[in-house]
C-alpha cells in the first residue's frame, strides 16, 4: 500500500481534496486514516491568493486534518526563490494579493507597491481583484531591469459554476507582452515549489498525489518523485491513457481511497500486460482488453499496455479497450 511505501504524501487541493468549497467523496475520511497509520500529510498549491491558515481553515471546515504548517503555497515557492537571489531586506513589487506579502516577509524582503520604490523584483500571483494600475506598476519595474517572477502560469482557474476563469497565468502574459520579459515560474509544474515542498517537511520517499496531469504529474516528473492520479477532477481515464511519457502517473486510483490500497502491477509477458483477472494486449492498430475482475485493474492493464512506447498512444487505439470497463 501507499502509505507504506510513502513518508509524505503531498497533496493538490482542487479536484483531489475538495471541489470549490464543496469535499469530494471519500476525502476526509481517506486522509484521516492514512495520517492515523503514519503517513505524513501536506497540501501543496499553485493558488498564491490564500495564506497557508486561510487553506487550513478551510480544510478543517471540511473535516479535513490540517494544520497552516501542513499547507504549501506557490507564493512561498516564489518568495523563497526571491531570497536565495537577492540581498536581505530587497524591495519587492508585489502584483498580487496579501498572501504574497506574507510569503516575502517571512522570507526577510520588503514588499512594495510602485516601480517609483525602485524594486529589484516583481512577483505576480494570482489575486481575483487584481488592478490594471498595479500590473501597470509591475510591467514599469521589469521594464526598468526588475527579476520578473510568477507564483503559477496556470492559464485558468476553476470556477464554482461554468467554465474556468481566467488564471494568473494569463494575467502574467500581459506584463509579459508589454515588456518582452519571460517570467520565471515557480508553481507547479515547475520545480520551485516541489523543492519547497520537500523542504518544509522533510519528505524522503513523497508521493504526489493530483488530478491534472500537466501541472501535479508532470511537476512529479521534474521533481523525480513518484505520482498517483486520482480520477475526481479534471483529467479522465481517456486523458490518462493517451498522455505523453512526462505525463503519466506512477499511480492510478478512483479517489484518495488509492492510498490505502493495494497497486498491483501489470505483469509484462511477451506482448500482453496482465494486471488482477484482466489482460491487455495490442492487435494491430488497437488495444484489445480481455477479463474481468476490479475495473481499476484493467484499467491498470490497459495504461501499462498504453504506456509501451515512448510516442503517445492514439485516441481510437485505446477507446473500445476502455469502453469495456465502464469508468467513465
Amino acid at each position: 500500500m501507499l502509505i507504506d511505501a510513502y513518508d509524505v504524501a503531498l497533496l493538490d487541493l482542487d479536484g483531489v481534496v475538495y471541489r470549490g468549497h464543496h469535499p469530494i467523496e471519500n476525502a476526509a475520511e481517506s486522509l484521516a486514516k492514512a495520517r492515523a497509520q503514519g503517513m505524513r500529510l501536506a497540501y501543496v498549491t499553485n493558488n498564491a491568493s490564500r495564506t497557508p491558515s486561510a487553506v487550513a481553515g478551510l480544510l478543517t471546515s471540511l473535516g479535513v486534518p490540517a494544520a497552516a504548517e501542513d499547507v504549501v503555497t506557490s507564493a512561498q515557492a516564489a518568495a523563497r526563490l526571491l531570497a536565495e537571489r537577492l540581498p536581505a531586506g530587497a524591495k519587492v513589487l508585489v502584483v498580487g494579493g496579501t498572501s504574497l506579502r506574507h510569503a516575502l516577509y517571512a522570507q526577510g524582503l520588503r514588499p512594495v507597491s510602485t516601480a517609483a520604490e525602485r524594486p529589484q523584483a516583481v512577483v505576480q500571483g494570482f489575486s481575483p481583484t487584481l488592478e490594471y494600475s498595479l500590473i501597470a506598476q509591475g510591467a514599469q519595474a521589469v521594464r526598468d531591469g526588475a527579476l520578473f517572477v510568477a507564483s503559477n502560469g496556470d492559464f485558468t482557474v476553476p470556477a464554482p459554476f461554468g467554465p474556468p476563469k481566467p488564471g494568473n497565468g494569463s494575467l502574467a502574459q500581459v506584463i509579459r507582452y508589454a515588456t518582452g520579459v519571460e517570467p520565471i515560474v515557480t508553481g507547479k509544474p515547475e520545480t520551485p515549489l516541489h523543492r519547497e515542498s520537500i523542504l518544509r517537511t522533510g519528505a524522503e520517499r513523497p508521493l504526489i498525489v493530483g488530478d491534472r496531469l500537466d501541472t501535479d504529474i508532470e511537476g512529479a516528473h521534474n521533481g523525480g518523485a513518484d505520482s498517483l492520479l486520482v480520477f475526481t477532477g479534471v483529467t479522465d481515464p481517456l486523458t490518462a491513457l493517451t498522455a505523453p511519457p512526462h505525463q503519466r502517473p506512477t499511480y492510478l486510483a478512483p479517489d484518495l481511497t488509492g492510498l490505502l490500497l493495494d497497486h498491483p502491477r501489470a505483469v509484462h509477458a511477451s506482448e500482453s500486460f496482465t494486471c488482477g483477472g484482466w489482460t491487455a494486449a495490442w492487435n494491430g492498430p488497437a488495444i484489445a482488453l480481455t477479463g474481468d475482475g476490479d475495473p481499476w485493474d484493467g484499467l491498470r492493464a490497459l495504461a501499462a499496455a498504453a504506456w509501451r512506447d515512448p510516442s503517445p498512444a492514439p485516441r481510437e487505439a485505446v477507446e473500445a479497450a476502455l469502453a469495456v470497463l465502464r469508468l467513465s
